[in-house]
């Protein structure tokens, strides 16, 4: 009975606040949520509809008074309040009641963070009920929850390719000793491919639907065969419903732009390292992680630029949130990669 009391009383958690999904670890248990960072709003009132997966499952398909907000863009808060009502909703779904005492909060973000957009995450976090706010840049997290050896002086490669960020980091004794965090993502490739329709085809698809092709037939480099999908979407001449066939070469060719901009991000931060850590990524290669390490041809694509082994994190979606709840876990040992 008292070891349940004082469970209840302390529930730390971690959270990885993404633009496109938003995950919480609890101490303990693991990930226990993880849901679109979406939220629906009714126009007239500023009153909110749904959050999360619902919020998703209305998306190109809500009346004319509703809007669908992302209140995270380029892995930052962007829109203070809806921010603060998805986290608190968030923590909602968690927890029944709020635990007794006020939980400590590790929260991944972007490597490039400014202080303001610090404050905001804190400040959102800390109005939403958690009490102490910890800051771990999201590679480092993405590192920790491949498991990788970041307490060792052996540089370590990590790129964390996100929905709104890509964050290019070289680990070394629970330090980040050279970076680069792109705001060119996830959600820049989707964005591609929409524009490739309306463009080529002369039709609108939503982002959601892009984002399905991506996964289906994107690719990074040509495939051993070819892949086709049919694609329904919306003809802007006539604004009648259309079907048109798309194959991995055009989605390619749709999303070499921010591909290559990640590509050209690894290669600044290599061209920057230092010998010995140089000579370390030689024998440690490079990690991926994130959902955009799941793109088709990407390790093979990173090879051939670096020369380096490219490996992916055997779960590169919470790589990041797998971190921060090991961080939460072992607080006393993880406090220096804490940036605040």
């Amino acid at each position: 009975m008292i070891g349940r009391m004082l469970d209840f009383l302390s529930k730390d958690m971690a959270m990885d606040l993404g633009t496109a999904n938003s995950l919480i670890y609890v101490r303990g248990k693991g990930v226990v949520l993880d849901e679109p960072s979406m939220v629906a709003l009714d126009k007239e009132t500023n009153q909110v509809i749904a959050v999360g997966n619902e919020a998703k499952n209305l998306v190109g398909r809500h009346g004319r008074n509703t809007l669908i907000s992302r209140p995270m863009k380029d892995g930052v808060i962007h829109d203070f309040e809806t921010a603060t009502f998805m986290i608190r909703s968030f923590l909602g779904k968690v927890f029944k009641r709020l635990p007794l005492s006020k939980p400590k909060l590790v929260v991944a973000v972007p490597a490039g963070i400014t202080s303001v957009e610090k404050r905001a995450v804190i400040e959102a976090s800390e109005m939403a009920g958690a009490g102490k706010v910890s800051l771990i840049e999201e590679p480092m997290a993405a590192a920790i929850g491949t498991g990788l050896a970041v307490d060792q002086p052996a540089g370590q490669m990590v790129v964390d390719i996100g929905g709104g960020t890509t964050e290019v980091a070289v680990i070394s004794m629970f330090a980040v000793s050279c970076s680069e965090s792109l705001r060119v993502a996830g959600d820049e490739a989707n964005e591609a491919i929409c524009q490739f329709m309306r463009r080529e085809h002369g039709m609108n698809i939503s982002e959601t639907m892009a984002e399905v092709i991506k996964i289906k037939i994107g690719s990074a480099v040509p495939l051993k065969r070819t892949l086709e999908v049919k694609l329904r979407g919306k003809d802007l001449a006539t604004g009648m419903p259309k079907v048109v066939s798309v194959t991995d070469a055009d989605i390619r060719d749709a999303i070499k732009e921010p591909t290559m901009a990640i590509v050209e991000a690894v290669r600044r931060v290599l061209e920057r390292v230092s010998a010995d850590l140089a000579s370390d990524l030689a024998e440690n290669g490079i990690w991926l992680a994130g959902g955009g390490a799941l793109l088709k041809g990407l390790r093979m694509l990173l090879h051939q630029v670096t020369g380096l082994e490219v490996k992916k994190s055997e779960d590169p979606l919470r790589a990041v949130i797998r971190g921060a709840g090991a961080a939460t876990e072992h607080y006393d040992y993880y406090r220096d990669v804490f940036l605040n």
